[in-house]
């Protein structure tokens, strides 16, 4: 039974994608709910990966078929199925499948109806087929898959013009990446034995030892390039605060279980690789900590629930490149494990932290401003217990997922200075100073995660009035007919969720509490993850907990979370005097330190006048030039030589005698 799953590892990304046909092409025709066969096929590639993570005992590789042949490129569809490939599918369909559900109550009434729910299944086939894939090219193809399947859902609802700008920022954003990727796969096929860009060929010890220095350090460069668009690193990371624009699941996929963590996992798959080069692995750290700190700074002002999520989700993910940073020497297993552990809890207390902001929104009737709602811990309360637990995992809070995999992230990062030493490199002081880096902003997370909370379950009672101008679409009657939030029974301002949208609530909350202790404090996950491709090659190194960073990083998560409650649990003017005291740093903070300004003074205002620049000389010069050689002979036959053209048969046949008489002289002159 256990080679079964293996075996048939194929069906699943099959399912989602079968089910994403199904609806798009028979839910009008045969008038049945479009999300049920999406729901049933992510579902199925659920209970296909539960089965394959029990069965698999070591890596193996299964092919599915030939797909492309091109001289001597030859990139079978073949399917690896190992530690990391089935944690990762497992994470990614458990959370799709509950995102699905809760998207089922929270469309319903909205027109493309269908439309989101074969999105929704193609965007899981297209992430299920990253994850499983072995070969680098066949990994770009699904990664392209998954950027075109995010540009469509951030655009889902395109007739609103913030909607359509969001999916092109976004789409443009990842191709600046995937220019990357695609050149790191051209210097891998250049260098490679017979050109087989397969994991098991690329990171073998053969061929990373035989690897030249600028590949060693150039190739893994190209890979954390293109893996700082797709999850959202500086500079790459300004599209997916936009994407909030999508409905609320697309967000909660996107920013939990799919795209986002492709980058993450595209360098986890690369460690062996990564690992050879300190100096890169230093870079990813820093990137990840300048990110993560950023992303922070702006969180702490945001007053739309969902873009608070966002930003945070831009953090968490400065922290997993912080562990693959950290992982130098003796530090490569537990950077990994530690990265790979964080994006596995992450993956469920954010979903459940975006379905909980949608299902405020729902109940606010599209109001998402926190400053126009507050209180409502009485009149949500699934929605109020289950946004209390995911808050506090992404606080950090014992005994909550979040928790043991930041302290992870720590470890490695409070390891990694010594590991550094004993390779002779003399920039331990650099993680040092980032591992404070990752304390400071464990307080900020704290801080801002408690200030989303109070503001919005807390203090006196407040609900969005009929007029608000942010919810044009509520009624005196206090009935929202906005998209996706008319639950077809008259939902009234106010009232929780329907059960179709809390029991996925409850189930992500019950993940956010205990996977931490569950995989983490038992082991589980680590032992798992060993029986990934290269993992072997690894440093193994030798760690214990630390009870000084666990003892550190908790303090400073209940130190934010109690500056929050002081602040924003009551109405307080403290808020307004700190923001009037510092107003240069508030503003800045508020207006997300003006980096899309400098973007669209800079890089865009530069790639608008090349395109101005561009214009003039295709259409002035080239179209004038390549038009003005057409008319060459038409003017040359109308103007010079119709003139010879006189009907007289005497004067063509002087001519010709005369040509003849040219010729002959030309002859004898030559």
């Amino acid at each position: 039974m256990a080679g079964f799953f293996v075996r048939w590892i194929w069906l699943i990304p099959f399912f989602p994608l079968l089910g994403a046909a199904v609806a798009a092409v028979g839910a009008r025709r045969f008038k049945f709910d479009a999300s049920l066969p999406v729901v049933v096929g992510i579902a199925l590639a659920f209970l296909m990966s539960l089965g394959a993570w029990a069965s698999c005992g070591s890596e193996t590789t299964v092919l599915v078929s030939k797909w492309l042949s091109a001289g001597s490129l030859e990139v079978p569809l073949e399917f690896r199925v190992d530690g990391l490939t089935t944690l990762m599918l497992s994470m990614v369909t458990f959370v799709s499948t509950l995102v699905a559900v809760f998207a089922s109550g929270y469309m319903a009434g909205d027109p493309s109806y269908p439309r989101f729910f074969a999105l929704i299944g193609l965007f899981v086939f297209s992430m299920t087929g990253l994850v499983l894939s072995n070969n680098y090219l066949l990994t770009y193809a699904f990664w392209e898959g998954v950027g075109a399947c995010s540009y469509l859902l951030v655009g889902f609802w395109h007739s609103k013009p913030s909607a359509a700008a969001a999916a092109m920022k976004a789409f443009l954003v990842n191709r600046v990446g995937d220019v990357g990727f695609a050149i790191a796969i051209f210097w891998m096929w250049a260098i490679v034995p017979n050109h087989d860009l397969s994991y098991t060929n690329v990171l073998s010890e053969s061929t990373l030892h035989g690897l030249t220095d600028s590949a060693r350090i150039g190739i893994p460069l190209l890979l954390f390039w293109a893996a700082t668009a797709k999850s959202a690193q500086v500079p790459l990371y300004v599209w997916l605060p936009d994407a909030m624009e999508g409905p609320t699941p697309v967000s909660a996929l996107i920013h939990a279980a799919t795209m986002v963590t492709a980058g993450v996992y595209l360098i986890a798959r690369s460690t062996p690789l990564v690992a050879m080069a300190p100096g890169v692995q230093l870079l990813i750290c820093i990137t990840g900590c300048v990110t993560a700190l950023l992303a922070a700074s702006i969180a702490l002002t945001q007053n739309d629930l969902k873009r608070v999520m966002a930003y945070s989700t831009v953090s968490q993910l400065g922290y997993m490149f912080m562990a693959l940073g950290a992982g130098v020497g003796g530090v490569a297993k537990l950077a990994l494990v530690a990265a790979m552990f964080h994006l596995f809890t992450h993956a469920f207390f954010k979903a459940l932290l975006f379905l909980a902001s949608g299902s405020v929104m729902h109940a606010m009737g599209d109001v998402i401003d926190m400053r126009r709602f507050g209180g409502l811990r009485k009149r949500l309360p699934y929605t109020y217990w289950t946004f209390l637990v995911g808050g506090l995992a992404l606080a950090g809070i014992f005994p909550t997922a979040g928790f043991f995999s930041k302290d992870e992230i720590l470890l490695a990062l409070e390891s990694a200075p010594e590991a550094t030493r004993e390779l002779g490199l003399s920039w331990g002081w650099v993680y040092t100073l980032i591992y404070w880096t990752a304390i400071v902003t464990a307080f900020m997370t704290a801080f801002y995660t408690g200030r989303a909370f109070f503001m919005t379950f807390w203090g006196p009672e407040k609900l969005p009035s009929p007029n608000d101008p942010e919810a044009p679409k509520i009624e005196a009657g206090g009935h929202d007919h906005g998209h996706g939030h008319d639950d077809g029974h008259g939902h009234h301002i106010g009232e929780e969720s329907p059960p179709v949208m809390t029991y996925p609530l409850i189930a992500l909350a019950v993940c956010a509490a205990l996977a931490g202790i569950v995989f983490g404090a038992t082991g589980w996950f680590e032992h798992h993850l060993e029986g990934t491709y290269g993992f072997e090659q690894l440093h193994p190194g030798h760690h214990t907990f630390s009870w000084a960073t666990a003892f550190i990083s908790t303090i400073a998560a209940v130190a934010g979370i109690a500056l929050s409650f002081k602040l924003y649990a009551e109405p307080s003017p403290i808020p307004a005097r700190i923001a009037t005291s510092i107003r240069p740093l508030y503003l800045a903070s508020l207006n997300k330190f003006y980096i899309d300004e400098l973007y669209h003074w800079t890089v865009m205002k530069v790639v608008l006048f090349a395109a101005v620049g561009s214009k003039i000389l295709d259409v002035e010069l080239v179209d004038r030039l390549v038009v003005g050689i057409a008319k060459v002979p038409g003017k040359l036959g109308r103007d010079v030589l119709a003139g010879y053209q006189n009907g007289l048969i005497q004067f063509y046949a002087a001519v010709s005698a005369l040509s003849v008489v040219v010729l002959l002289v030309i002859l004898l002159c030559l």
